[in-house]
Order: structure tokens, then C-alpha cells, then sequence
């Protein structure tokens, strides 16, 4: 239960990082609705982060968090914001993902 809460944080991790980028590209009122958006994501990812870091090593389910809040950005990043999707990004965050695996697997 603990790793499902984990992964659900660094979606919300995924989430406050996409509010960011919305609300830089609005201005007036829209850009505050997605402030919001960050905040409420922002919460919620910490308090279940801290929920899942009572039975989890701390240094693992830091890492895994982390990394899933960096590779759902990036993905989002590309897929949604057309960012570049060159060979050493999707390298570097399939090096990533293989690390990420890898410290569940150990823990």
C-alpha cells in the first residue's frame, strides 16, 4: 500500500510541475486558476510522501518520488509542450526509469 501511495505523490509531483508550465503560459485570472492547481497538487504530494515515508526507507522513496515527478514531466514536457524529444533525453530517462525499478527492486 505504501508504494502505491509513493507513486501516486509523484503523480501529483507530475501534476504540480504541469500546473506550473500552464500557468506560465496564461496571464489574468487563468493563470491563478492553475496556481491553485499547483498548490492543491503540491499538498497533496507531500502529505502522501511523508504517509509513505513512515514505512519506507526515506532515501529510497525520496529517489522514487523524485523520479517519477522528472520523468512524468519530461514525458509531459514533449507530448504536451513540444518540447524536443532528442536521443539523449529519452536515453537518459530510460536510464533513469531502469534506476528507479531497480531501487524497488532492492528495498
Amino acid at each position: 500500500m505504501n508504494w502505491i501511495l509513493l507513486i501516486i505523490a509523484g503523480l501529483f509531483e507530475v501534476g504540480f510541475a504541469f500546473s506550473l508550465g500552464k500557468a506560465k503560459e496564461l496571464t489574468g485570472n487563468a493563470s491563478f486558476m492553475w496556481y491553485g492547481s499547483f498548490i492543491v497538487c503540491l499538498t497533496i504530494s507531500m502529505i502522501l510522501l511523508v504517509k509513505s515515508t513512515q514505512h519506507l526507507p526515506i532515501g529510497t522513496a525520496y529517489a522514487v518520488w523524485t523520479g517519477i515527478g522528472a520523468v512524468g514531466t519530461v514525458l509531459l514536457g514533449i507530448f504536451y509542450f513540444q518540447e524536443p524529444a532528442t536521443f539523449w533525453r529519452i536515453f537518459f530517462i530510460t536510464t533513469l526509469i531502469i534506476s528507479i525499478i531497480g531501487l524497488k527492486v532492492v528495498s
